[in-house]
């Protein structure tokens, strides 16, 4: 294995899984970034984080970003003799909005790009297997490395998945909470079966939310009704379920992102809309690219950071 001279740098989004009722297999992507460069050293590892979680997350070997680089350079060939990266964090921690996977998915991508026939190694298909394994699940990791809409599953050989356009209408607002969740927690909470109805019902809605997605969004209301697990994680999240509920009333085609606590809303909020204080509003544009790898470090853009089309 050959590794290049000079830093290389990727940007990564933020994502939202399930949608409702596309449980583990739906996702998307959004404007919303971290960006982290990294490059090979003589010895050591060093990880400097600015942004969301400075001050807490681990800048050592057990960063997630280097977590994940190792793994892949153990699919590539071999380990360098120590790393430095610089991670800009504007992606909340712990809120259902993909931080984990954008970590995951960028420790993979800069170990590949690191490499001179990295891309040849592994490849994009390689990549999405790789960052699923080490997630757990592709329904974030998905549309991080595609953009746009993702329906991801899982083959005996490793996960797979297709990008779909999103129609223009759909204009996704996230409610961000203060506090934190866990995504063990919130799988805890569900059942180890369901009624054969409620299984039932939200694949019906599944597939519904691939249309309205695309092409109707008219129907998203309807087509984000789940009853796989937004309602087992409720007494978790008593705020976040209330939140829904108070958006899905009023017509909007609001969920849970991811395993929460964030609320996604796929169509438009009333402007007279409250959520209360605890809550930071954010209209996101859909991310379409996914994940772009360029060589060099940050720059004055990157480490700006405030995201680009993030309203408050």
């Amino acid at each position: 294995m050959t590794l290049t001279s000079g830093p290389v740098r990727v940007r990564v989004p933020a994502t939202s899984a399930n949608l409702g009722p596309g449980f583990d297999s739906l996702g998307l992507a959004l404007g919303l970034y971290d960006d982290v460069a990294a490059e090979v050293t003589a010895g050591g590892v060093r990880v400097a984080v600015t942004g969301e979680g400075a001050g807490e997350l681990p800048d050592d070997d057990r960063h997630l970003v280097v977590t994940a680089m190792r793994a892949a350079f153990d699919v590539l060939g071999a380990q360098p003799a120590g790393l430095a990266l610089e991670c800009v964090n504007r992606i909340p921690q712990a809120r259902g909005l993909g931080s984990s996977s954008a970590a995951i998915v960028a420790g993979v991508l800069l170990a590949r790009a690191l490499v001179v026939d990295g891309a040849a190694r592994l490849d994009d298909a390689a990549a999405l297997r790789l960052a699923s394994e080490l997630e757990g699940h592709p329904d974030n990791v998905a549309p991080c490395l595609l953009g746009g809409f993702t329906v991801a599953w899982t083959e005996p050989a490793g996960a797979r998945a297709v990008s779909l356009p999103v129609a223009a209408a759909v204009r996704p607002t996230v409610f961000v909470p203060g506090e934190r969740g866990l995504t063990s927690v919130a799988r805890a909470a569900l059942p180890a079966t369901v009624p054969h109805g409620d299984a039932a019902l939200t694949a019906g809605r599944a597939a519904l939310l691939v249309h309205a997605l695309t092409t109707d969004p008219a129907l998203l209301l309807p087509a984000t009704v789940d009853r796989l697990h937004q309602d087992y994680r409720a007494a978790g999240m008593p705020a976040t379920a209330a939140l829904v509920a108070a958006l899905r009333a009023a017509g909007v085609a609001a969920v849970v992102s991811g395993a929460g606590p964030t609320v996604l809303a796929l169509s438009e909020v009333p402007a007279g809309f409250d959520p209360g204080t605890d809550w930071r509003r954010w209209e996101l544009p859909i991310d379409v690219s996914g994940a772009r790898v360029a060589r060099g470090r940050l720059g004055h853009a990157e480490r700006d950071p405030v995201a680009a089309g993030r309203k408050s």
